[in-house]
């Protein structure tokens, strides 16, 4: 990497296109239609951080511990069933010390026609770690995904979605069909690294489609965001409303131990009934969407 001046503003312009260039939308993958015909595409995700977020910040807190452990005993299996109730198939993210520790969910969730993805090691953030560090880190994680889940994964979502310089060329290295880690547009687009096109699909998530910014709770910090379940499955409707609209993607992120909760799993039940009633509407997991608008674009 390039060492650069200390103030932007002393940058050259080699310098900044240089950076801009790193992992840059390119050509849109949205396809005319989607499968069947539909109008709309909806593919929801869970991200099954569990007991990593404080393993992650070196806490050893059991109280914090067990806010994550509620994500395997409480929250997957809730998910699970709202998913067989309503015949919907989706994508589950893992980082590698979760799916260490819950084998056993990994499986279970694979067997039942889930996709499995890569999520980091330990939720590590990328762009704090040491040269090397992250290419080491993510192709152990998908080996051990391979091992507990039985399919080696073909996509990634880096953790929190920090992307580092050098998480794409990680990306080509692995060969994978797709990222969900960056938000230049709404619906799927071509990855270009300094113009070129990589033949990697992104598949743009945004943390307004995310539920732990409404409803994650920080004891000992002064700021604690709080959004009741109704003020979320309004914002969550509105976004699909909007992608139905322009026969868009309408891409949703969870995490077990934030939407597994009884008023959340109700608000996510509501809402998938309500998408499904809708019509023109296809559910797909990341990996059929990544497909099938990869497919489409030729």
């Amino acid at each position: 990497m390039t060492q650069l001046p200390e103030n932007p503003w002393e940058w050259s312009e080699p310098q900044w296109r240089e950076i801009v260039g790193r992992a840059r939308a390119g050509r849109s993958l949205a396809p005319k239609s989607w499968p069947g015909g539909a109008r709309c595409a909806v593919s929801l995700s869970f991200d099954a951080d569990h007991e990593t977020i404080p393993l992650r910040d070196s806490d050893q807190s059991p109280m914090r511990i067990s806010q994550g452990q509620y994500g395997n005993r409480q929250g997957v299996p809730r998910i699970r069933a709202l998913l067989r109730k309503h015949g919907v198939k989706a994508s589950f993210f893992y980082p590698a010390v979760s799916a260490l520790l819950h084998p056993r969910e990994v499986k279970e969730v694979a067997d039942e026609g889930h996709e499995i993805g890569i999520h980091s090691w330990i939720h590590e953030a990328n762009t704090k770690l040491p040269p090397g560090v992250e290419r080491d880190l993510t192709l152990r994680a998908a080996d051990v995904l391979e091992k507990v889940s039985g399919r080696r994964p073909v996509g990634m979502r880096t953790a929190s979605w920090d992307f580092s310089v050098d998480t794409l060329p990680i990306i080509r290295e692995l060969g994978l069909l797709y990222d969900s880690s960056l938000m230049g547009d709404d619906d799927p687009y071509e990855l270009e690294e300094q113009g070129e096109p990589t033949g990697i699909v992104e598949l743009p998530p945004e943390w307004i489609r995310d539920d732990a910014p409404y409803f994650n709770f920080v004891r000992f910090s002064a700021l604690r965001p709080y959004t009741p379940p109704s003020g979320v499955e309004e914002i969550f409707r509105a976004e699909f409303d909007g992608a139905l609209a322009e026969g868009g993607l309408f891409l949703l992120t969870m995490h077990p131990h934030v939407i597994g909760h009884r008023s959340r799993i109700s608000m996510l039940d509501r809402l998938v009934e309500y998408m499904k009633a809708q019509p023109g509407v296809w559910f797909g997991t990341h990996e059929e969407v990544a497909r099938w608008c990869k497919e489409q674009a030729g």
